[in-house]
């Protein structure tokens, strides 16, 4: 069972060689008042640690984790002391994950609010769409990151890969590397000193040293919004 401190903060610790995710996440759900550190050892790559949360606390996950770690998270600081797999903060609400390493396809898919923090590279389809969240990746991302992107911003310290941003609405990706080719509706964009200050108020939040002035701002052109019966299909 878990190893809960007897402090006034106290501190819980949950081993997953002996206990199941059904037991951490029932916990999580439920934490006592008194509990503000939950560790999570030996997670092995096991999917849906810690989600659904929806409290100001500290979770972490020393580890590698799978599918949806942090998963519809709501207040909470979650991190991730390895890699991630598919769909890590999907659909978060507010709070923090943080991923010290590589993340897989999908990360922080869907999510509404919060920041999620990948200082490793993040896979394909990263922010797919997002809709009011902040997304920073300390490394690159893969191909169709910020598909149908509606709200929220992504800043990508390294390279992107092929359809950046394809169909996106109203978020804005900020790319210090090189881009492999924008998807439909997505253009390069001056940055304004507004968008020199959101990269570097990100990049300060994430704890990553890279100057916001190395940066370009991907938008959408906007065509997209409207049906065009005259356009043949052709964006």
């Amino acid at each position: 069972m878990v190893n809960l401190s007897a402090s006034p903060d106290a501190h819980a610790t949950f081993d997953l060689r002996k206990n199941t995710i059904r037991e951490v996440n029932r916990f999580l759900h439920g934490m006592p008042a008194q509990v503000s550190h939950v560790c999570i050892k030996n997670p092995d790559g096991a999917h849906n640690i810690a989600v659904g949360i929806e409290r100001a606390a500290t979770v972490e996950i020393c580890g590698h984790a799978g599918y949806y770690a942090g998963g519809m998270n709501h207040g909470a600081h979650i991190l991730v002391r390895g890699n991630s797999g598919q769909g890590v903060a999907e659909n978060m609400m507010s709070g923090r994950v943080e991923v010290s390493g590589f993340a897989s396809a999908c990360a922080g898919s869907s999510a509404h609010g919060g920041l999620l923090v990948i200082h490793g590279d993040g896979g394909l389809r990263c922010g797919i769409s997002l809709k009011g969240g902040d997304i920073v990746v300390g490394g690159d991302v893969g191909g169709m990151s910020a598909f149908m992107a509606q709200a929220g911003r992504m800043v990508v310290c390294g390279n992107a890969g092929d359809g950046l941003g394809d169909s996106l609405y109203e978020a804005v990706i900020y790319v210090r590397g090189t881009i492999r080719s924008l998807g439909a509706d997505a253009q390069i964009e001056p940055m304004s000193v507004a968008d020199f200050d959101c990269v570097g108020l990100l990049l300060s939040n994430a704890a990553i040293n890279v100057s916001p002035h190395e940066f370009k701002r991907v938008a959408s052109a906007r065509s997209l919004y409207h049906w065009n019966a005259d356009a043949n299909q052709e964006y």
